[in-house]
C-alpha cells in the first residue's frame, strides 16, 4: 500500500479533534457514571461519535503500521479506536497484501497493552487476528485464552468469529472450553455469544457443549449461549443450572 495523501498519525489526530463534540463527551461520561461498560485504566475521552470516527478512518486506510502504532500509544480512547479501525479496514480489504496482514497481526499482538478495552478487541480481532490465522496454525489463540490479561482472553474467542464466517466452528467451542470458569463478565458474554453463533451452524455441538457445562457455567455465559433457543430448551438448560449444588467456600 502506498499513497501520496497525508495519512500520518499527526494528521489523523488533527482531523479527529475537529470532530469533537461536548454533547457526545457528556453522553460518554453519563454512560460510565451509570456503571455501564468497562474501559482501560487511565482512558481519556474527547467526545467523538464512533460513526464519525469510522468514516474518518476510511480516509486513512493506507496508513502504514508505524504510524498506526503512534495512534495506539495515545491515552485518548478515540485515537486508539481510530488506530484499530484503520487496522480493521486494512484487514477487511481484499487488496491488502499478505506482508501487510502479517505486519498488522504482529502489531496487534505486540501492542495488546494498548488494545485494552472490549470495544477495541471487538473492532480488531476478527479481521486482524482471525483472518490472518485462517490458513495458519492457531496455537496463539489457545495461549491467549489462558492469559492473565482479560483483553487477551477476549481476543482469543472473538478472533474465532472469522472462522465461523467461513463455516469453521471447532476452535470457537474449543476455546470456549478454556473459558468456562472465567469469572470476568466480559469474557462470559463473549464466549457465550460466540458459541451461540457457532451453534447456529453446528446445533449438535452447541447442545453437546451445554450438556457438559450448563450446570456449572456462570449464569451470564449460559444466558448468552442459549439466547436464540426456544422457550423449552432455555428452561431445560436453566433448570440444569438451578439444580447445581452451591459450591462450598
Amino acid at each position: 500500500m502506498s499513497s501520496s495523501v497525508d495519512v500520518t498519525a499527526k494528521r489523523f489526530i488533527e482531523r479527529l479533534k475537529a470532530l469533537q463534540s461536548r454533547v457526545e463527551l457528556e453522553k460518554i461520561q453519563r454512560y460510565f457514571k451509570s456503571g455501564e461498560g468497562e474501559y482501560g485504566e487511565g482512558d481519556i475521552f474527547m467526545g467523538v461519535r464512533m460513526g464519525s470516527l469510522f468514516k474518518l478512518s476510511e480516509e486513512f486506510i493506507e496508513m502504514p503500521p508505524k504510524e498506526i502504532e503512534k495512534l495506539l500509544e495515545s491515552p485518548i480512547h478515540e485515537v486508539r479506536a481510530g488506530a484499530v479501525s484503520i487496522m480493521n479496514k486494512q484487514g477487511r480489504n481484499k487488496k491488502t497484501t499478505d506482508s501487510r496482514r502479517k505486519e498488522l497481526y504482529d502489531l496487534y499482538l505486540r501492542r495488546h497493552d494498548r488494545i485494552n478495552n472490549w470495544d477495541l478487541v471487538d473492532l480488531g480481532a476478527t479481521f486482524v487476528i482471525g483472518r490472518y490465522l485462517f490458513d495458519k496454525p492457531r496455537n496463539i489463540l489457545y495461549k491467549l485464552a489462558c492469559s492473565k490479561d482479560v483483553w487477551e482472553r477476549r481476543t482469543a474467542i472473538v478472533s474465532t468469529s472469522y472462522f465461523i464466517r467461513n463455516k469453521q466452528v471447532d476452535d470457537t467451542f474449543n476455546i470456549a472450553e478454556l473459558l468456562v470458569d472465567d469469572e470476568h463478565d466480559l469474557i462470559q458474554k463473549a464466549a457465550g455469544g460466540w458459541i451461540r453463533e457457532a451453534g447456529k451452524q453446528a446445533r449438535q455441538k452447541l447442545f453437546d457443549f451445554l450438556e457438559k457445562h450448563a450446570a456449572s457455567l456462570p449464569r451470564t455465559f449460559l444466558r448468552y449461549a442459549i439466547e436464540h433457543l426456544d422457550k423449552k430448551q432455555k428452561e431445560y438448560y436453566m433448570d440444569m443450572k438451578k439444580s447445581m449444588p452451591l459450591k462450598r467456600i
